[in-house]
């Protein structure tokens, strides 16, 4: 544990050093809340309340998709990174401080969010809602996690960057994060329950006020992230076996 937290304290510092790393996983999120939810719903407690809730989730799957999609593929083109794997510790502990430093950034990207949706809106929530809230992020960011990683170790790092971008807002506009819950078009509440990003926010809108989880997109969410650990193990060892051969 203690060599994953030194990991994840190297990754947090060399994010750091490139401030608008940590600036782009926040913005488009606070831009959406600024432009659209703050005029047209920040009158609403109920409407607010939810809306913030998608854009937390806007914001979580932007933040792990991007920093370990695009992060991942541009640490393997680093002569460090083979290094690494050979040290007695192994690839584990780094592997763990990675998720670790993600989960960190993740939370620091939702404080733009938190903080309109609190001064601007009408968006109200309990304080144990908000605990329970805090531990969803968690939750809800394991299948972008590993949607990152995927993309990461299977791809380029210029790959990587197109990936992310083109999986990104289709996912986010499919799952129904741009619209209130059962406001979007017929079309897209069809499609949403099979999206991982539809059953990421349900849980969102739960943690945050009365919303009912829909079974179907809870057991899709269950499958994407079963299928995505699959990918992202595939991926690894793939990696693994080319470093070293």
């Amino acid at each position: 544990m203690q060599l994953a937290l030194i990991h994840a304290r190297y990754q947090l510092l060399e994010t750091v050093r490139i401030p608008v790393a940590v600036f782009g996983s926040a913005f488009f999120p606070a831009a959406a809340m600024l432009f659209f939810v703050v005029p047209f719903a920040g009158k609403d407690p109920v409407a607010a309340t939810f809306a913030t809730a998608s854009m937390v989730t806007f914001s979580v799957m932007s933040a792990n998709i991007f920093q370990y999609g695009v992060g991942v593929a541009e640490d393997r083109d680093q002569p460090w990174n083979p290094y690494t794997r050979t040290l007695p510790a192994g690839s584990a502990p780094r592997f763990a401080g990675r998720v670790l430093a993600g989960l960190a950034l993740t939370y620091l990207s939702l404080v733009p969010v938190v903080v309109i949706g609190a001064t601007l809106t009408e968006a109200r929530i309990t304080a144990p809602a908000f605990l329970l809230a805090l531990v969803t992020v968690a939750l809800v960011s394991v299948p972008f996690t590993l949607m990152g990683l995927a993309i990461g170790y299977s791809l380029p790092s210029k790959a990587a960057i197109v990936v992310a971008q083109v999986v990104f807002f289709p996912l986010a506009f499919g799952g129904g994060l741009l619209t209130a819950p059962g406001q979007a078009p017929a079309f897209i509440e069809a499609i949403a329950p099979y999206l991982p990003t539809r059953g990421a926010v349900e849980l969102m809108w739960a943690a945050v006020g009365d919303y009912p989880l829909n079974p179907l997109s809870m057991a899709m969410l269950g499958v994407w992230v079963v299928v995505l650990a699959a990918l992202a193990g595939w991926a690894y060892r793939r990696d693994e076996g080319r470093r070293f051969s």
